[in-house]
This record gives C-alpha cells, structure tokens and sequence, in this order.
C-alpha cells in the first residue's frame, strides 16, 4: 500500500504537470519536499538518540540513499542542474532499491522507524520526478557516465571508512540483514560487481525514460 501511495503520487506529477509547472505550485511543492526530506532525516536521527540506537557504525547520512535526501533538498532550493543530473540516476536508482527492499529490521507500519523511512527516501524520490518535470535540463550520455565515475569515488571513500570503523555502509563489506536483491548477486567481493552492472543498466533504462517524456 505504501509503494501504491508513492507510485500514484508520481503519476499524478505527470498527469497535472501543466498545474505542477505554475510558479506558485512548482514553488509550495518544492518546499514542501524539503519539509519532508529534512523533517524526516532529523526525525530519524533524533529517534535513534532517544532510543539508545544511534552509533557511528550505523548511523550517520552515508548510505548513498541517505546522502540523496540531503541533495534532493538542495536541489530543490537552488535548481541546481548538476545536482538534479547526479540525483536522476543516483537518486532515483537508490531510493527505488531502498523502497522495494527496506532495511528496516523488525519495525513495520505504523512504527515511526518505518513511516520516517518511506517519507525520506519516497520523497528523493518524488522529489527528482518533480524537477524533471518542472525543469528544462539537458542530459545526455556523457551525464550518465559522470554519474557512474562519482559513485564508484563516493564508494571507494565510503569503503575505506567502512574499515576504519568496522560499518558496513552502502553494504560494501557484507550484506544486508533480510532480503535484498544483492541476495541473488554472489557472495562478497563479486555481488559488488555484480552490482556495478546493474547500476549501469538502470542508469541507461532511466536516461532513456527522460529523452522519451522530454520528447
């Protein structure tokens, strides 16, 4: 029901993008996105403080997912047209692998863990349609390959400090606990690369999408 709210959501930016793209709506729903990814992020955070969960080894916004909420806001607030490129593939890939395949553990709805959780990266989400629509940028295939070459850099850095501290963030030195599509992907190095390739592939799939709706 929740990934059924989400994708209505979606469909309804592009049904009323002619409302969408008026300057008093594009400009209420761009802060409203920006309410809900940092509302959600802080909310996060503090519920981890107040409940004895927070740590270094799993806490901090370095999932690529978590590090897209951040973005998605400042993307909303300057139109960054660098900003929105890297977000469309890396944005959108992430937060559609974190929604189908929560890392929530045993909380479900309605525990807060799970209501902050699908808002943070449901809004990444619809937060990168939004600009999509609303917005006149161009991308072609050079912007794609940019995009790959920054996320292997942010997860070699993400890997090193996943051995300085012994974390496992973007799930660089082991899997998820639960199911997730590295599950099919091989054991530990070659998931990895495994996942490589298929990052690549969904980054084609949606640069193809937005030639075909900018068309």
């Amino acid at each position: 029901m929740t990934l059924a709210i989400i994708a209505l959501l979606a469909i309804l930016l592009f049904l009323f993008q002619d409302g969408v793209k008026q300057p008093r709506a594009s400009r209420f729903l761009r802060s409203l996105f920006v309410f809900l990814l940092l509302g959600s992020q802080i909310g996060y955070q503090i519920w981890m403080v107040a409940t004895g969960r927070w740590s270094v080894r799993t806490s901090l916004p370095l999932q690529l997912s978590d590090l897209s909420v951040y973005l998605s806001a400042i993307m909303l607030v300057t139109k960054s047209r660098k900003l929105f490129v890297f977000l469309f593939f890396a944005g959108i890939g992430s937060s559609i692998q974190a929604l189908a395949t929560p890392d929530l553990g045993m909380f479900s709805f309605p525990h807060i863990r799970y209501i902050l959780f699908f808002i943070s990266h449901g809004s990444v989400f619809l937060s990168c349609l939004l600009m999509a629509v609303i917005g006149t940028y161009r991308m072609g295939q050079r912007s794609l390959w940019v995009t790959v070459l920054l996320v292997n850099v942010y997860g070699v850095c993400i890997f090193l400090i996943d051995r300085w501290l012994g974390a496992n963030y973007m799930y660089l030195t082991k899997k998820p606990g639960g199911s997730s599509l590295l599950d099919v992907l091989g054991p530990w190095p070659w998931y990895i690369v495994s996942a490589e390739a298929i990052t690549i592939a969904s980054f084609f799939i949606l640069y193809w999408l937005y030639r075909i709706f900018k068309k």
